[in-house]
């Protein structure tokens, strides 16, 4: 037998589907495959590289020879080369030596397919296939579609694996380990969701996986495929949702990666002002070609199909959408109607959406999108870009700047907090604080309030509350829900030692409790995207800096009644008026408890009265805790 034999994974059909932008299974083909042939068994080879003159498959097998196994490039225009190499197994060790037919160039690639890769310094993919016996068939057929409904709880702990926790020498715990530890975390504070940050291989640790070699591959920092599943798999067994962030809006320029692959711009968009990113140092794709398209669709389909993945956050969609962003005048080109809209990545987002929702209907996509731009989580058929939540940056950088300052002058910023019910039902939000607000000089959370430590933890625990009661669902990044002090630090694991002492602790206690009244009161999460679903009770009292409301389920016996103090002064007797078919009023949580390293102060709601009082017939009164949230029902 040859050392390459011509052999093909690809029907007539699979090539026009390709072509045509609209495969979406492609990792089926593309990539290595252990296969039998002919009675032998090695590994087929396919690669997309249409510029190439010859393509080599190297490795350790054949002492990095570009002239041993060169592959066969097949007759259609596809630009596909491939080829069996008989006792080629897993662990092999492989790369794409191409010549290409642009100026002679040369290129020594990663496979774009491959499902594992060496482990960062190293670059070499490795032929991995196993068997996997998943055991969550519970969640795939029954839980998911309850758990990931737009009217459910949806409560996300976003993690960097990386840095959640380390061994005892430092070094990164498995996917094995973070089976056992982070699974029973996540469970016990009650979180119904996890989002990992970019688990697809990366190269440069600084990165924290935003720039990706390997897509088709989970890191090998933590361990192999296989324990990632297993990963996967335990979460849902304890019906943890799993959301992968995933990156379509660039990729790096390293040697081995996808930029200029076979000798020309075959990922990247050849033009620079559409294929380079200023901010981020790297490439573009170039969404209006039919073959890229159908990767990185292929892609997201993949980690849906092959590890279980619950939902896809997409990092950085607003680059995506705009022509001129983060670039100058004369730095970028209209589009054909002359405005700044990316039309190519617009019609990818969309069709993106529908393959996701088409082929797994149960599962979210949710855009990191900063923008005005209408419609993120509109149904493509009704105009939008599909997805099924968008993250509410507005919020969350109006809330941090509002609690940020001083309390003596919190009466004349009050609409920082209110604004957001102006726009609050436009999309389906989630309400974010993540990664990127506690890195980069900005400071922890915590250390974002002011006054002295109880006044920074009373603060801290009231922005939560605000946080889970106010419409929309929510995401903490790790170490905010016990109020790490530090800034967070990729290279090391987060200050754990911290929850020994009472204000970080209770922290923890409050957000667990939180997380259990956003599960078990419907009037939270029913109606969490609908204006029916939210009600003020007085928005306008600025002087005590005050804010009431109502949360409404279906049922009006489950609303939920909130009332926030962001001063530290003492409200007492504090009268609020509530909707006629109240009856006794129960309190559901107080953030000031004692448990929550809170002063302990009592809401002491008094019986229901009838006077008139913010418009409503009938009125309580009720002391309202220093830098305090009251839910009560």
């Amino acid at each position: 037998m040859p050392q390459v034999t011509v052999f093909s994974l690809f029907s007539e059909f699979d090539i026009d589907l390709f072509k045509s932008g609209k495969h979406f299974r492609l990792y089926e083909k593309l990539g290595s495959h252990l296969v039998e042939f002919e009675g032998v068994k090695g590994t087929y080879f396919a690669v997309w590289a249409p510029s190439a003159r010859s393509v080599s498959v190297i490795g350790n097998f054949n002492d990095w020879d570009d002239e041993k196994h060169m592959l066969n490039v097949r007759w259609d225009g596809s630009g596909i080369w491939e080829g069996f190499i008989p006792d080629i197994g897993v662990g092999e060790l492989y790369k794409y030596k191409i010549y290409s037919n642009n100026h002679g160039a040369v290129t020594e690639k990663a496979d774009p397919f491959a499902r594992y890769c060496e482990h960062p310094p190293k670059t070499a993919s490795i032929v991995w296939e196993q068997d996997y016996q998943w055991k969550d068939k519970k969640w795939m057929e029954n839980v998911r579609k309850k758990k990931n409904a737009l009217d459910a709880p949806f409560s996300v702990y976003e993690v960097h694996l990386g840095s959640w926790k380390r061994d005892k020498d430092g070094n990164f715990l498995t996917y094995g380990q973070m089976a056992k530890d982070l699974v029973a975390y996540v469970k016990e504070m009650g979180f119904t969701h996890i989002e990992f940050m970019p688990i697809m291989e990366y190269p440069y640790d600084p990165s924290w996986g935003y720039q990706l070699t390997g897509y088709f591959a989970p890191t090998s920092r933590f361990g192999d495929p296989e324990g990632f599943k297993l990963l996967v798999d335990a979460l849902h067994q304890a019906e943890i949702g799993v959301i992968l962030d995933w990156v379509p809006s660039h990729f790096p320029e390293d040697a081995h990666g996808l930029g200029f692959f076979d000798g020309s711009h075959l990922y990247e968009h050849p033009d620079r002002r559409r294929g380079y990113h200023p901010d981020w140092k790297s490439l573009i794709f170039n969404y209006g070609r039919n073959e890229v398209r159908a990767f990185l669709i292929s892609n997201a389909l993949f980690w849906l199909d092959h590890y279980h993945a619950d939902a896809l956050r997409v990092d950085a969609v607003a680059s995506m959408l705009y022509l001129d962003y983060s670039r100058e005048e004369g730095e970028w080109e209209p589009n054909m109607y002359g405005n700044n809209e990316n039309l190519e990545a617009l019609s990818f987002i969309r069709e993106f959406n529908e393959a996701v929702y088409g082929s797994f209907p149960d599962v979210q996509t949710i855009a990191e999108e900063s923008t005005a731009f209408s419609g993120v989580s509109k149904p493509v058929m009704y105009g939008g870009l599909g997805f099924g939540m968008k993250w509410m940056m507005g919020w969350m950088h109006d809330t941090l700047e509002y609690f940020k300052k001083e309390s003596i002058y919190r009466k004349h910023h009050q609409n920082d907090l209110t604004f957001s019910m102006t726009y609050a039902f436009t999309e389906n939000f989630m309400l974010p604080f993540s990664h990127d607000e506690v890195v980069y000089g900005k400071q922890s959370l915590v250390y974002r309030m002011p006054g002295d430590e109880w006044q920074r933890f009373a603060n801290l625990r009231l922005m939560f509350g605000y946080m889970f009661t106010h419409p929309g669902t929510n995401l903490i990044f790790m170490g905010g829900e016990f109020g790490q002090t530090s800034e967070w630090n990729f290279q090391k694991g987060l200050d754990w030692h911290l929850t020994q002492y009472k204000v970080h602790s209770g922290v923890q206690e409050l957000i667990k409790d939180l997380n259990k009244v956003y599960r078990d009161f419907p009037a939270l999460y029913q109606k969490q995207f609908s204006p029916d679903g939210f009600q003020w009770i007085d928005y306008g009292d600025h002087e005590n800096s005050v804010l009431t409301y109502i949360r409404r389920g279906h049922d009006t016996k489950d609303d939920i009644f909130i009332a926030c103090n962001f001063t530290p002064v003492l409200r007492e007797n504090y009268r609020v008026g509530i909707p006629k078919s109240s009856g006794k009023l129960k309190v559901i949580l107080n953030s000031d408890d004692e448990k929550y390293g809170g002063s302990g102060v009592q809401p002491n709601i008094s019986a229901i009265q009838k006077k008139v009082w913010h418009g409503r017939e009938q009125s309580v009164e009720m002391t309202i805790p220093p830098l305090g949230i009251v839910i009560f029902q």
